[in-house]
């Protein structure tokens, strides 16, 4: 087949016919466990992780994935060998894995078998590539993280409303800017869509504690290179103060790996560009992937 593939329901199919039936209670309700991974030269980044992750959000919901994790690692590993060479020359690809509860009847039902979906895209390198110069302008808006009591952090979803609207307001101020989300006693918890980090020469790098926010496989990657580079890395409660006064802000996330942010509540951190240590760890990056993806994400951004 000439076009991108996608697998549905246990079979493949071209990815233009990929639907979902309007009564599965991943539409009806949001209620659609996903996780999103990205190629490097055509190689899978952190597999393993991110079903780690997925698993354990199966688990939470109560859904049972009908692919066993043997049988959906090849599903992955067939779709990029089958779509990676569909791309542009040096491009990568974006890997969604998506399980729902299945339909509306049987949402409730005890270890119910969900639906999967594995689908693919080429990097959306149009949304990132001019912020490793340029940087991310970050405001902190009225709309808040959804409290731990109402579901766990590790809870992968796309019951993601509140993102919407935190990024909504945000944009009425700057419609660069991005949303920061912070938890109900007003300490920062993460940015829509990507984890959070400061740093400062007299603390390291600084994240909110680990339990608190989503545990991302990128935030992670991030603690590792850190140590590698002898930058300390320390977990703690952070203020909007914090941000505001740190030398460095970076987000970190699945496509562009580590951002770097210029603006916080529109005053700028530091001097407003992207400092050392952000040039430091996304060479670092580069480095452990065989990649420049500064370079990679210029280079398609216009596609």
């Amino acid at each position: 087949m000439a076009e991108p593939i996608a697998y549905w329901e246990g079979k493949w199919k071209p990815l233009s016919e990929l639907t979902i039936p309007l009564n599965d209670a991943g539409f009806v309700l949001g209620t659609t466990i996903a996780e999103q991974l990205r190629t490097f030269n055509g190689k899978i980044f952190r597999l393993e992780q991110h079903l780690d992750r997925l698993w354990q959000s199966l688990a939470i919901l109560d859904v049972q994935s009908p692919e066993s994790r043997e049988s959906l690692t090849d599903v992955v590993h067939q779709i990029v060998e089958h779509n990676h060479p569909l791309l542009p020359s040096g491009a990568d690809l974006g890997i969604t894995i998506f399980i729902t509860p299945g339909p509306m009847d049987q949402a409730y039902r005890p270890h119910k078998t969900g639906r999967l979906a594995v689908h693919t895209q080429m990097v959306a390198f149009n949304t990132f590539a001019h912020l490793y110069e340029a940087g991310q302008a970050l405001y902190v808006p009225e709309t808040r993280q959804i409290p731990v009591e109402c579901w766990p952090r590790e809870l992968k979803v796309r019951s993601r409303v509140h993102y919407y609207l935190a990024d909504l307001e945000a944009k009425k101020h700057d419609p660069a800017s991005r949303a920061v989300l912070l938890d109900q006693a007003g300490y920062v918890m993460e940015a829509t869509t990507a984890n959070i980090a400061k740093y400062h020469p007299d603390t390291g790098l600084e994240l909110p504690p680990a339990e608190l926010v989503l545990p991302g496989i990128s935030i992670a990657t991030l603690s590792e290179l850190a140590d590698q580079l002898a930058i300390p890395v320390r977990h703690r409660q952070l203020t909007p103060e914090d941000f505001r006064t740190a030398d460095e802000v970076l987000l970190t996330s699945t496509s562009p790996c580590i951002i770097p942010c210029n603006q916080w509540n529109g005053k700028p951190v530091s001097v407003g560009k992207p400092g050392p240590v952000f040039k430091r760890l996304i060479a670092a990056w580069e480095e452990m992937v065989g990649l420049d993806v500064r370079k990679q994400a210029l280079k398609f951004a216009s596609l």
